[in-house]
């Protein structure tokens, strides 16, 4: 089987595109794969970003498809070109990683896995906090029920950097979310979440300070705090989309990609500072 990726991106130059090809090229460089070739909608940009790392460069995806076997759909910092890149990406029937934030609302999410579905590609999304101490130890505490858990998490704005404690809550207690409210929208916001079964949530978001990734889990029996270990997060999001390249099969449940999403768009509304909304 082939182990050549693809990079498609708006512009090559950013820091996702960097961690993960210094990844595939040195922690996790036994696993075999390599960026075989690359392409972005800034060309300038990103010819001179593939020039620089020893890349190959394609002007269209159309260029690049025979000479890769799957597909990391980049452009982090903007989801709103995703669903122009996994259009011309999917139609090449090839399994497919997209960053995060995965689209920039409910319906292009909905309308990317319908395409993905179309096209029989196997596709997953995910943020960097899917993969942390924090899902780790809650597999250590068995079958304890999760009753309640509270997420920290920073960054430079809330419309980029909350998915990231969001994702962190969801992985852990699953897609079954009712209902959600907001209190504040400056640089410090809180998301409060109630989930089916009587099971709660609090995300607190603070942007533009010092703010480290941290969580509490809360069973019937106890309440354990666990700061995030980011040293080996980027780490094992890569590996996990080799995971997704080698079987391909989707390892992460849609329905939780989509009830991120869901509450990320719960959240923008602006009757949620005022009361709880439905989701």
């Amino acid at each position: 089987m082939g182990k050549r990726i693809g990079f498609v991106d708006l512009n090559l130059e950013n820091f996702h595109a960097d961690v993960y090809l210094k990844l595939l090229r040195r922690e996790l460089q036994e696993r075999g794969f390599v960026v075989a070739g690359c392409t972005g909608l800034k060309e300038a940009e990103s010819r001179a970003w593939a020039a620089k790392n020893e890349v190959p460069y394609f002007a269209t995806v159309a260029e690049l498809d025979g000479h890769v076997d799957f597909y990391a759909v980049l452009a982090p910092s903007n989801p709103e070109v995703h669903e122009q890149l996994c259009g011309q990406v999917f139609p090449c029937g090839k399994a497919t990683y997209v960053d995060k934030t995965f689209t920039p609302d409910l319906a292009a999410a909905e309308r990317l896995f319908a395409l993905a579905d179309r096209h029989g590609v196997a596709m997953q999304t995910s943020s960097a906090l899917r993969y942390t101490n924090v899902q780790r130890r809650l597999a250590e505490l068995g079958g304890a029920h999760l009753r309640h858990m509270v997420a920290w998490g920073g960054g430079s704005s809330f419309g980029e950097y909350a998915i990231h404690p969001v994702e962190l809550v969801v992985s852990c207690m699953g897609p079954e979310v009712e209902r959600l409210m907001r209190r504040g929208t400056g640089d410090q916001s809180q998301l409060l979440l109630d989930f089916w079964g009587g099971r709660t949530a609090v995300v607190n978001v603070y942007t533009k300070g010092n703010t480290p990734f941290a969580a509490t889990l809360s069973t019937g029996a106890a309440t354990e705090y666990v700061a995030v270990d980011s040293s080996a997060i980027f780490r094992d999001t890569a590996a996990a989309m080799l995971d997704l390249f080698a079987s391909g099969k989707a390892a992460i449940d849609r329905h939780e990609t989509l009830a991120i999403r869901r509450i990320l768009d719960a959240a923008a509304e602006p009757a949620a500072l005022e009361r709880f909304v439905q989701l």
